[in-house]
């Protein structure tokens, strides 16, 4: 006979996304069972946040904590083409008043302080037991799972919240259909020990270069490791392995030049079919949050802080459908389209991020119409704000003017035999954005 778990909400995935949600909804003194396959600390990939999971963080009771493990994060730094220089974005000059930094963590440390912190708060927590079996109904929402020695579990419960990840829970069991993204791309990635630092004291940054079909992350963790992932075409990565990912960022004069004596901490791991995203969010008692629902290329770091601010809206949408259930389908709706909203955002800059506008327009950044300060808040993770989105809208005008501006000069050094084009984009040293005072005061 199975052991037996009854309560108001079943969530399923231990991450930022499940122990959020956890957390918020034993708060409101529900009864909850938050079951993760694995058993914490373990590894994950993510290790960037952004300055609106901060908020978050402070909401749950544990922003300290975080701080505590975490390296300050100041901004972001895009690598300049060729062998030097980068264009660094700092938080503080973001167009809201948002956080002026966030942090990177080791995931295995940020996941395991929210998961228990989700117990501490009421939650009854379950590690080590791999949900097989999902049955949602009218009545109800029945999970069958296995835990340590092939011991039987069954979990009872009103609602269901699948914060799986990858394992997508519900999009399996349910039948739910996955949308693939039309380009495909995979992740190979790993920490490295004695990274070299930028060029000056401000350490925290993430590192972006651009290389061939794809990009590099470098960030920067506590006890002087670095984690240095290649996201590109599954074909450039094959079987991936410390060879290859040391041959992709060698590769690369931009990181080269960084690495220096580094070397490769433990083994190189591989995530392929990167990008993904569900038709539906939710349905009668259950709702899909964080990479359960969907997941993008992490250029621009949004996992966690999309997961965890998914987990709010979801712990809203839980709550309010427990106590007036003519109301859920209702709140389904508005929370799906609040979801897809913000990820449209991020993938149209997923989308383009290796055009040759975008590399020419995030090089040498113009805020006219503080637009380029709207960049910043979307790199902070605030795109909500309608001020925000209004000058990304004219951002997205300026690109399209700008691509058939580089086309047209190519055709033009094509026909002329000059370089023209190539002298636009040079190598440059370590430029920070500052918004002038025209542009501070711009309405």
């Amino acid at each position: 006979m199975p052991t037996m778990h009854e309560s108001d909400v079943l969530v399923v995935g231990g991450g930022p996304a499940g122990a959020t949600v956890a957390t918020l909804l034993a708060d409101r003194g529900w009864s909850v069972s938050l079951v993760e396959r694995e058993h914490h600390p373990r590894f994950h990939i993510g290790e960037s946040l952004l300055p609106m999971n901060l908020p978050i963080f402070e909401r749950l009771g544990v922003l300290d904590e975080v701080s505590a493990i975490g390296v300050r994060k100041a901004g972001a730094d895009f690598a300049a083409p060729g062998h030097c220089g980068y264009v660094r974005y700092p938080f503080a000059h973001a167009l809201r008043d948002t956080p002026s930094f966030a942090f990177h963590v080791r995931r295995s440390e940020l996941d395991e302080l929210l998961f228990r912190n989700a117990v501490e708060h009421g939650a009854s927590g379950h590690e080590g037991v791999t949900i097989q079996r999902l049955r949602v109904a009218e009545e109800g929402v029945v999970a069958d799972g296995l835990g340590a020695g092939r011991r039987a579990h069954r979990f009872v419960a009103r609602y269901l919240v699948d914060a799986s990840g990858r394992g997508t829970l519900a999009g399996r069991q349910l039948g739910v259909r996955k949308r693939l993204p039309h380009r495909k791309s995979a992740a190979l990635f790993a920490h490295y020990r004695d990274v070299l630092p930028t060029p000056d004291d401000d350490l925290g940054n993430i590192c972006i270069h651009r290389i061939q079909r794809g990009w590099v992350w470098l960030i920067p963790l506590r006890g002087g490791l670095t984690s240095i992932g290649v996201v590109c075409d599954p074909n450039v990565i094959g079987h991936g392995g410390r060879d290859r990912l040391e041959a992709l960022v060698e590769a690369a004069p931009s990181i080269a030049q960084r690495l220096g004596d580094a070397r490769m901490v433990g083994e190189a791991r591989t995530a392929s079919n990167y990008s993904y995203r569900h038709d539906r969010a939710a349905g009668p008692r259950w709702i899909m949050v964080g990479d359960a629902f969907g997941f993008l290329d992490p250029v621009f770091s949004s996992g966690v802080f999309m997961a965890m601010r998914g987990a709010e809206l979801a712990a809203e949408v839980v709550d309010c459908a427990l106590r007036a259930p003519s109301r859920e389908a209702a709140l389904q709706r508005d929370y799906a389209a609040a979801i897809e909203d913000a990820l449209d955002t991020f993938q149209w800059f997923v989308d383009h991020f290796n055009s040759d506008a975008m590399d020419l327009l995030f090089q040498q950044p113009n805020n006219s119409g503080q637009i380029v300060q709207a960049i910043i808040s979307m790199l902070a993770g605030d795109v909500a704000d309608q001020g925000v989105r209004r000058r990304l809208l004219a951002f997205k005008a300026i690109f399209a003017a700008t691509k058939l501006d580089i086309l047209r000069i190519r055709m033009m050094d094509a026909i002329t035999g000059r370089a023209t084009w190539h002298s636009l984009v040079r190598d440059a040293s370590l430029r920070t954005f500052v918004p002038d005072e025209a542009a501070k005061s711009d309405a």
